[in-house]
């Protein structure tokens, strides 16, 4: 497996739990309370890791919650490069109400971060050797609109291909300044970034028009239980997501795009590890809380989309995993 580089700018310690009613003003009691490493990059590199790679991670992390964030991320098979960061991590809640089976979820603002904090991210990206960089999430406080294009430019130099997964004007930014590999918005942010109201057909259209503009070579859009699309030259190739139980929809799309990093870096070709993507992301909503995707579940719904499909490069991801 190729190496992997995972950037998260915007960590936080996500606490998990269960209620039986969620009402508001009186004392809830909870119970079940679990926390783990959490924010975009760091998620990514959890699920590269739940399948069998060992990424490395660039992360800030500051304060108590900083340090419990690295002391979480000790047990894991990740390389781990800390910047200190003068601002304590975030810390999210999602509360599971067992009454009505609803899941709320409480996810604080960013903190902020120095541009000199942003310069030893970028110089301890120049000094790492990777073939992929995965950066994503959302921007913390204080970090210019670029940063994501400034490390895609610090990843091409390299050779490295460079997969984005963001919003908004981050978004804008990385693909105005091109040599992207694969950008993965939803509907929402692909309609936010074109302008424009969208449906299933007109998204691949938008996507088509990005990788012709030379933007990105592969364009993945995301529509939850829906499946997604992903359009590069060859193809527009639209999928739709099995659908097991759902107990929370927390981490899908990180787990999406660790499985699809973990198959490109593994060499399989970008439409396969679509395929096996899609089923990561199926697998995610199979688990209670922030644990994200588990191995087994992937495994076995991307088993039966490689016998429906009759796939030999499906086949051959799978022996690869299992070794």
């Amino acid at each position: 497996m190729q190496t992997v580089l995972c950037i998260s700018l915007n960590p936080a310690i996500d606490v998990s739990c269960d209620a039986e009613h969620v009402k508001p003003t009186v004392k809830l009691r909870t119970f079940n309370q679990i926390h783990h490493p959490g924010g975009c990059g760091v998620n990514v590199a959890r699920v590269i890791a739940t399948l069998g790679g060992r990424p490395d991670l660039v992360y800030l992390a500051g304060g108590a919650t900083g340090a419990l964030l690295s002391d979480s991320l000790d047990s894991l098979p990740i390389a781990q490069h800390r910047v200190a960061a003068s601002a304590a991590t975030r810390l999210s809640y999602t509360v599971h109400e067992l009454a009505q089976g609803l899941e709320y979820r409480f996810v604080p603002e960013s903190a902020a971060v120095t541009l000199e904090e942003l310069e030893t991210v970028l110089d301890i990206v120049e000094r790492l050797p990777f073939d992929y960089m995965v950066a994503t999430g959302s921007l913390p406080k204080g970090a210019p609109d670029d940063i994501y294009a400034r490390l895609a430019r610090v990843a091409a130099g390299k050779g490295a291909r460079i997969i984005l997964d963001s919003s908004g004007v981050a978004l804008k930014e990385a693909l105005d300044a091109g040599g992207i590999y694969l950008a993965k918005p939803n509907l929402t942010e692909l309609e936010q970034l074109v302008g424009r109201s969208l449906d299933r057909h007109s998204a691949g259209e938008e996507a088509l028009q990005l990788v012709r503009a030379g933007k990105v070579e592969n364009i993945v859009v995301s529509m939850g239980e829906e499946g997604a699309l992903l359009a590069n030259a060859k193809s527009v190739l639209d999928v739709s997501a099995p659908r097991p139980p759902v107990r929370s929809t927390v981490g899908a799309g990180d787990s999406f795009v660790g499985a699809i990093t973990f198959a490109v870096a593994s060499g399989t070709e970008i439409d396969e590890a679509f395929h096996f993507a899609i089923a990561a992301g199926s697998a995610a909503v199979m688990t209670p809380g922030t644990e994200l995707c588990h191995r087994e579940d992937v495994l076995h719904l991307y088993r039966q989309n490689v016998e429906e499909r009759k796939a030999v490069a499906g086949d051959r991801l799978l022996s690869i995993i299992a070794s």
